[in-house]
């Protein structure tokens, strides 16, 4: 553990990326098989690989209250190491005493962090956490305090640890990086890396990976302009999802990866037909039929039905967040808010990986996967009628209602785009999603072969980086958000809201950023760039008051995006094209 520790510290020490990565790869080459595992599971600031729901359960209070036993220091003391640090790892580090007789291994670490996990209630993980840090040099302390936080703070990403694997190990980044993705499993990856079997990976199932991502684009000539077999769906105000399915059961995933399953029971029965090995890809809704503005259960018309269909639309983003965040779900709120899922995607059938096949392809499979496909009712006049309405599916075989196979459109011209954008907004739904028919699926990556047409205000997701007290009926809480974006891997400020969010989410988020303050500076808290939110603006202009060297023009907050992790957020490269889009 203590070489750990020292090639944790000789990272911290060096801001050159390929000087980082060769640290850690020759740390990697030097140890035995089993000890570099651990050793690539802790460089991702991580107790346990990913792809396990495993979670130690152990709070800051709880660390907190451990380092000031361990240490005799007073609470003034630690506060003010804390205050010179600014972080609990390297506040053990400066007040636990030596201890030279400290051999710990990463093994025996890892096995402590087993039992950690196992025991149950916080007094039990407190004596396993007191008893860890007990046998544990300063220095080892340390970084068992990180890896307990979740987070290393010496400027190495997973992804430089990847790198790592490879330059380690002479082989492909990109196999490294593919077979990371679908293992979830950083210290297996590394095993396969060391015996030369990268491409034996398989896709592990209930494992949720990076959703592919979409750019956006200001008119339907820009989108045409990027290429032209061309597949066109509405852009639906949900939550975007991934489904598992496997052994009669199935799982759902948000955006950050995080098990939703238990926010939305009545999906997973709905489900758990489809073969064995199945991966979707859509988007959860709140619902209402065809008849009326009610939501209700989106029931198809009987098979033996002269048109065989049934209609319906998605609500507003609003209706479906009474439904988010819950363990537990009425059955009374499963009728006031009922949801559909509708499915758009396929990345994995019968456990056969598809991420290598055109969306054209992909969109084949999925309707065979889909016992009954729902195809949209289309006529020429798309604009007219219905179509401005509600979409209408139509059914082979009637499967459970909930479970929708997103309507497709195939167009020729800008004007088709148009008419289907029209009535996409006269359903309710946000724009449009436009989609290259030959593209393959890329988990994480955000090109020009999905694109979305939204036409609103423009919009930017972003990272909170600072707070500040509000004034008037604000005072003592935070209410002033400073905003980033990301240039290349670090994050510059762009600008500052304070309109946007209820008094509740701002008392909410009041609680969180004071719980996550990096430097207090009194009125004014730098805090850790964890909160993601998107942010409406008038316009941009360039400017020298924000390191990105542009600035907002009335922004204001749209939601906070709880679906969505830091690396999410959007990045200079749209700033500058959202500019440059605007001729100013």
């Amino acid at each position: 553990m203590i070489r750990f520790a020292q090639t944790c510290e000789a990272v911290a020490a060096t801001t050159r990326k390929l000087e980082k990565t060769a640290l850690v790869a020759e740390y990697l080459r030097s140890l035995p098989e089993r000890s570099a595992e651990i050793a690539a599971i802790f460089l991702s600031g991580r107790p346990f690989a990913a792809y396990r729901e495993t979670t130690l359960q152990v709070g800051g209070s709880m660390l907190w209250r451990t380092i000031s036993e361990l240490s005799g220091r007073s609470e003034q003391e630690l506060t003010t190491s804390y205050r010179q640090h600014g972080d609990a790892g390297a506040v053990a580090a400066d007040v636990l005493p030596p201890n030279p007789r400290s051999v710990l291994s990463l093994a025996e670490v890892q096995a402590t962090f087993e039992r950690i996990a196992d025991a149950r209630g916080p007094s039990a993980k407190a004596v396993l956490l007191r008893e860890l840090l007990q046998r544990a040099a300063p220095l080892e302390a340390k970084y068992i305090v990180k890896i307990v936080s979740g987070d290393l703070r010496i400027g190495l990403k997973e992804s430089l640890v990847e790198d790592a694997i490879a330059k380690a190990f002479e082989v492909a980044l990109l196999d490294v990086k593919r077979a990371n993705m679908l293992l979830g499993d950083i210290g297996e990856t590394l095993l396969l890396a060391r015996r030369g079997a990268l491409l034996e990976a398989r896709m592990r199932l209930f494992h949720a990976i990076d959703f592919m991502l979409a750019s956006p684009v200001e008119s339907a000539e820009e989108a045409l302009s990027y290429f032209e077999n061309v597949a066109v769906e509405d852009k639906y105000d949900g939550i975007r999802a991934q489904a598992h399915i496997g052994g009669g059961e199935a799982r759902l995933f948000s955006r950050t990866r995080d098990q939703i399953t238990e926010s939305f029971p009545e999906l997973p029965p709905a489900l758990a037909g489809l073969p064995d090995g199945t991966v979707l890809d859509g988007e959860i809704v709140a619902w209402t039929d065809c008849e009326s503005d009610t939501p209700a259960r989106p029931t198809p018309e009987s098979e033996t039905s002269p048109a065989a269909t049934g209609q319906g639309r998605a609500l507003p983003f609003s209706t479906l967040q009474q439904r988010l965040g819950r363990k537990k779900v009425s059955e009374k709120l499963m009728r006031d808010v009922p949801i559909a899922y509708l499915v758009f995607d396929v990345f994995c059938s019968s456990g056969e990986l598809l991420l290598d096949l055109p969306l054209r392809e992909r969109a084949r499979i999925l309707d065979e996967l889909m016992a009954a496909p729902r195809k949209v009712v289309a006529s020429q006049s798309m604009s007219q009628s219905r179509a401005q309405g509600r979409l209408a599916f139509e059914d082979v075989q009637p499967r459970p209602a909930n479970i929708l196979r997103a309507p497709v459109f195939t167009v020729r011209s800008p004007e088709d785009i148009e008419n289907l954008f029209a009535a996409a907004r006269a359903r309710g739904n946000e724009g449009l999603m436009i989609k290259d028919l030959d593209s393959l699926y890329t988990p994480g990556r955000r090109g020009k072969s999905w694109l979305k047409l939204k036409r609103e205000l423009a919009t930017l997701d972003v990272v909170v980086t600072a707070v500040e007290y509000g004034h008037g009926k604000r005072i003592g809480v935070l209410s002033d958000y400073t905003f980033a974006v990301w240039d290349g891997d670090r994050l510059v400020n762009i600008g500052k809201a304070y309109s946007g969010l209820t008094d509740a989410e701002i008392a909410t988020m009041t609680q969180w950023f004071l719980a996550h303050v990096e430097r207090d500076e009194g009125m004014h808290l730098q805090v850790e760039p964890k909160i993601v939110m998107e942010v409406a603006f008038n316009n941009m202009m360039k400017s020298s008051r924000h390191e990105s060297g542009f600035a907002l023009r009335f922004p204001r907050i749209v939601r906070l995006r709880a679906d969505k992790l830091p690396e999410d957020a959007d990045t200079i490269e749209t700033v500058r094209e959202i500019h440059e889009r605007q001729g100013t």
